[in-house]
């Protein structure tokens, strides 16, 4: 454990938007730096702003907002040529940005310097020592990006050495290392970055990339042996496998290693940081991501849960709340009645007295999963399946006759007709709708169909709908699984259904969806009487 201050500096905004399929507006990375600036981050990387009109326009734009805690950075190279500093455009954009800090990279492995820039030893030295000073001498705090500078120390130690000191003879604040194509492993992490801080005494950061699967992994053991400032991306974002996460650096250093940051750090915050995050960059939540994923403190099995309701230290490494994330219990064939009473408490029904009913129940679901339904992704159909046992609960409507229709020719037309006729409180209402394909169709004309009776279905939409083939040796016979979430504008609720057609699945799904909000409703409405 320490008590070594680490400073925090994020690259979202710059080396994360380099991944494959992540955009950014202006306004994504203004609100991204403000959610960074109250969460507490320290340096905010915002991007290149000598390389697009994008990063130049952030910049222009940053000025107008003010941030709490954090300081914003600009990124950019050195200058091109040695002897050509003041007039080096990418040098000049970042004076430019009036950014109070500014972070160039320079090249530490030989191979590089020579033929990727053409220039020998000193002139490489000379560069990188004219542009840091340049810099510096005009007020800016400098962080000086070792470009691959594990690669380069493993090629030749010495070049990859000068070039660092000649960054710090320049008044470069912060060295990082960096392991540019993070090819590197731990072992060597450590004994490159002992090296350098018995040969170096500006304080030494470290950038990480996870072509190996090691990029958090490293960063942690370049901090342990004395490194003084990371850098990272939120959720690990960033080009080819990604740079190292600062979603699961920071609580592993906070929580595990006892550092402390230069500022508060609302950890409590952090899921919703890494939501926010994936949001805006349009990209699905990381389920299964180490902290914040929404399985990262699930519990499945039977025993596990049976133990956790015990005491949540056996089978969770810290207690969920420290990170902003929930402890969750899921329901399948691998249940116990400790997931059915730890589900039936978080819905409001007391069953931890009926052993009975919990072995009935649990008994039911099995049978149900076996038979390929799955409620681990649709809570809101084992909620009513739990109503429906208790007796609690009973369909709003009764399906008498349905009908699909689909047509379409080899001019690409198609359509879809769905014909239904349902029972509510003893009146038959007979409907046809038209939709995209066959379950746009039928959805719409079942909410024609009881909005009469029940004007509330209007307000739901269908979100997002999933089919998993299940038996796939059976072809086009198999069996299919059909989950969909839908939605009120408010609130998002998940249901399933199982069979060897896929309307049939759909609808009972769909017919899930809408009596699961029928009932919160009615239910709602005793709950104000009482």
């Amino acid at each position: 454990m320490s008590s070594r201050t680490i400073e925090l500096f994020d690259t979202t905004l710059r080396d994360g938007t380099q991944g494959e399929a992540i955009t950014l507006t202006v306004r994504d990375k203004l609100s991204i730096a403000q959610k960074l600036d109250e969460f507490g981050i320290d340096i905010i990387e915002g991007g290149w702003p000598g390389s697009n009109p994008r990063d130049e326009e952030f910049f222009k734009e940053a000025k107008k907002i003010k941030l709490s805690h954090s300081e914003l950075c600009a990124f950019s190279s050195t200058a091109r040529f040695p002897d050509k500093i003041s007039s080096d455009s990418n040098i000049n954009a970042l004076l430019f940005a009036e950014t109070p800090m500014v972070s160039i990279f320079g090249k530490t492995w030989k191979f590089h310097a020579e033929f990727g820039l053409g220039l020998s030893e000193d002139e490489n030295e000379e560069l990188i020592f004219n542009s840091v000073k340049f810099l510096v001498e005009r007020g800016r705090r400098v962080v000086f990006d070792a470009e691959h500078f594990f690669d380069g120390y493993k090629d030749n130690r010495n070049f990859a050495m000068k070039m660092l000191k000649a960054a710090e003879s320049g008044g470069a604040s912060v060295i990082t290392l960096c392991d540019t194509n993070g090819g590197t492993l731990s072992s060597q992490i450590k004994s490159v970055v002992q090296d350098v801080l018995e040969n170096i005494s500006s304080p030494i950061g470290i950038h990480t990339h996870n072509d190996s699967e090691l990029a958090v992994a490293n960063s942690l053991i370049a901090i342990e042996t004395g490194a003084s400032h990371v850098q990272g991306t939120i959720n690990g974002v960033g080009e080819r496998c990604g740079n190292a996460n600062l979603i699961s650096i920071i609580p592993n250093l906070l929580l595990k290693m006892g550092y402390s940051t230069k500022r508060k750090i609302q950890l409590e915050h952090l899921t919703s940081l890494s939501n926010f995050v994936f949001e805006l960059m349009n990209l699905a939540p990381n389920t299964r991501a180490a902290f914040v994923g929404k399985s990262a403190f699930a519990h499945k099995g039977g025993i596990h849960v049976s133990a956790v309701l015990k005491d949540s230290r056996m089978y969770e490494h810290l207690n969920p709340s420290l990170v902003g994330n929930i402890q969750r219990v899921l329901v399948s064939d691998l249940s116990g009645q400790s997931n059915i009473k730890y589900k039936a408490k978080e819905f409001g029904i007391d069953v931890s007295d009926n052993t009975e009913f919990s072995k009935k129940l649990v008994s039911h679901i099995k049978n149900l999963e076996y038979n390929g339904y799955q409620f681990d992704g649709a809570e809101a159909s084992f909620e009513l399946i739990l109503h429906s046992e208790k007796n609690d609960f009973s369909p709003f409507f009764n399906t008498i006759d349905s009908k699909v229709n689909v047509t379409f020719d080899d001019q690409k037309q198609s359509n879809a007709e769905a014909v239904i006729k349902i029972e509510v409180n003893g009146e038959i209402e007979h409907t046809v709708a038209n939709g995209n394909g066959p379950v746009n169709a039928l959805d719409n004309a079942l909410r024609k169909a009881l909005v009469r009776f029940y004007p509330e279905v209007s307000i739901i939409k269908l979100v997002d709908y999933k089919v998993r083939v299940l038996d796939e040796k059976d072809g086009t016979a198999a069996k299919v699984r059909v989950l969909i979430e839908s939605s009120d504008g408010e609130s998002i609720w998940s249901t399933v259904g199982v069979s060897e057609n896929i309307i049939e699945a759909s609808w009972q799904a769909l017919c899930d969806s809408i009596n699961y909000k029928l009932f919160k409703i009615q239910k709602n409405k005793i709950l104000k009487v009482n």
